[in-house]
């Protein structure tokens, strides 16, 4: 519809405005009314579906009723809009409508016509994180609309160079898209590889910012996320601070956050908020659980299958006891309850939350117990799979959770063809993926590699913010310095 519009040569787009409106007129919602009992009859056009009707009653007809206009500049300035347009491009006047605006005609013969913006703002309010949900710290999260989140992010950091670059994606859903970066902190080449790829981007419908983040990213067929996607408002301004990309979708409540480390999938942004000897543990803990959660199922394959000399003679008599009456392999048993553990997760998140949460765990309890006393499992692999899967959860990123559960099946699949060795095998295959792996263009394994010493400071432990001085190296931003270690050493020492 849009293309037949444009392809009219200008000196034959005189009645195509009625022809327009004759075509929307299919539609149900739309409406367009001649209005004769105005001091000078005038027409008005609009979807009902998308404008506030409340708006249109309110500020726009009562002023079309006060007096004769005779020229559309004369209904312009009696309208109390800032946004008002006088317009004949037949393209302008079929964009404006379907954003929620009112057109208005002198006569309905007319090209030119006035386009008031008059949408429906409808929105959640704001409410607390839901998977980033932290005790200590502020409890907003974002919410569907683009206008709600750029105000949530602009009350954080108040200042004129905050930046924002918008962008109109999707040849369908026509949906906005928000760029934010802090001027003279960010490096120039992260904005505008973002918005390069943005404008780049041939994609019919732009639902939510996760499609944005699979079709902007370095490897669209990596399973590691290679942008982090927060709900949280805080973490947005921080990372703006540091001097990373923001991304900001229409229709979405998380934002996208790049370029990132791998070592940021790992840290919650409440590691902040607690004392740095707090927050290194609890890093370190989540580092452990990852790693404990990959590895833990395949090396006992493998110990089993091959390597079973590996084994202590008291746990050895333990293992044996508990697979005397299991006729299936070491790698059937961990494929099923792997298996199970999956159903179980996927049917309780697809379930009301209430019905989710007794489902998993009555379904996990009477599943385990039957599984065990049918002699499909044993209770040992039993208690290993479970530790897993709640090791699984230990990341503050839900995409890291997804990409963990789906490494365990490769590095099982291998541990019962080549034992320790097939372990091995998949860890360096596992390693060369990342080390090739790229975010916007930075590395993903930084700061293990290349090595960044001063990156370090803020990645498996945190260091006490009077050590942070500078901003992250990887991120290559304009000003590296964060603040001056001299002038806050010499406020602590008036202080004291």
């Amino acid at each position: 519809m849009k293309m037949w519009f444009r392809k009219q040569p200008a000196e034959q787009q005189e009645n195509n405005l009625v022809a327009l409106i004759n075509m929307y007129k299919k539609s149900g919602d739309f409406v367009h009314f001649h209005h004769p009992q105005s001091p000078l009859p005038y027409w008005v056009a609009y979807f009902g579906t998308l404008i506030d009707v409340e708006i249109l009653h309110r500020d726009i007809l009562p002023y079309l009723n006060k007096s004769a206009f005779t020229t559309l500049e004369e209904i312009k300035a009696a309208l109390p809009f800032e946004d008002v347009l006088i317009t004949s491009d037949l393209q302008q006047i079929q964009d404006q409508l379907l954003l929620g605006s009112v057109l208005i005609q002198l006569d309905v013969n007319d090209r030119a016509c006035i386009l008031v913006r008059a949408e429906m703002k409808k929105a959640r309010e704001v409410t607390i994180p839901e998977e980033e949900y932290s005790v200590v710290g502020p409890k907003e999260a974002f919410v569907e609309s683009i206008t709600t989140n750029l105000n949530l992010v602009r009350k954080r950091l108040p200042i004129s160079e905050l930046t924002v670059k918008e962008f109109t994606i999707g040849t369908l859903s026509k949906t906005k898209v928000a760029v934010l970066f802090i001027e003279g902190i960010t490096n120039e080449d992260n904005v505008n590889t973002v918005c390069q790829r943005l404008n780049d981007l041939q994609f019919n419908q732009i639902l939510d910012s996760s499609i944005i983040a699979q079709l902007i990213a370095d490897n669209g067929h990596s399973l590691f996320p290679q942008l982090i996607d927060t709900e949280r408002s805080d973490r947005v301004a921080g990372v703006l601070a540091e001097g990373s990309v923001v991304i900001l979708v229409d229709g979405s409540s998380h934002a996208l956050i790049g370029p990132i480390s791998v070592m940021g999938l790992f840290n919650a942004f409440e590691d902040y908020y607690v004392n740095w000897q707090m927050s290194s543990a609890f890093r370190l803990i989540r580092v452990f659980a990852v790693s404990f959660s990959i590895l833990v199922t395949p090396i006992y394959v493998a110990v089993l299958t091959y390597h079973y000399q590996l084994i202590p003679k008291d746990l050895m008599v333990t293992l044996v006891s508990s697979r005397r009456n299991i006729p299936l392999p070491p790698i059937l048993e961990a494929i099923i309850l792997e298996l199970t553990i999956e159903l179980l997760r996927e049917a309780g998140a697809r379930l009301p939350s209430k019905v989710g949460q007794t489902i998993g765990i009555v379904g996990g309890i009477v599943i385990g117990t039957a599984a065990v006393d049918a002699g499909l499992t044993s209770n040992v692999l039993l208690i290993i799979v479970a530790l897993a899967a709640l090791a699984s959860f230990t990341t503050p990123v839900y995409r890291m959770g997804n990409t963990i559960r789906l490494l365990r099946f490769p590095f099982l699949l291998l541990a019962d063809l080549w034992g320790l060795l097939g372990i091995a095998v998949a860890f360096i295959f596992l390693m060369i993926h990342l080390l090739r792996l790229t975010s916007l263009g930075r590395p993903y394994l930084e700061p293990i590699y290349p090595p960044r010493f001063k990156d370090l400071k803020d990645s498996f432990i945190r260091v006490p913010f009077s050590l942070q001085s500078t901003r992250p190296v990887f991120l290559q931003t304009k000003d590296p310095q964060r603040f001056s270690k001299q002038k806050a050493s010499e406020v602590k020492d008036i202080d004291e």
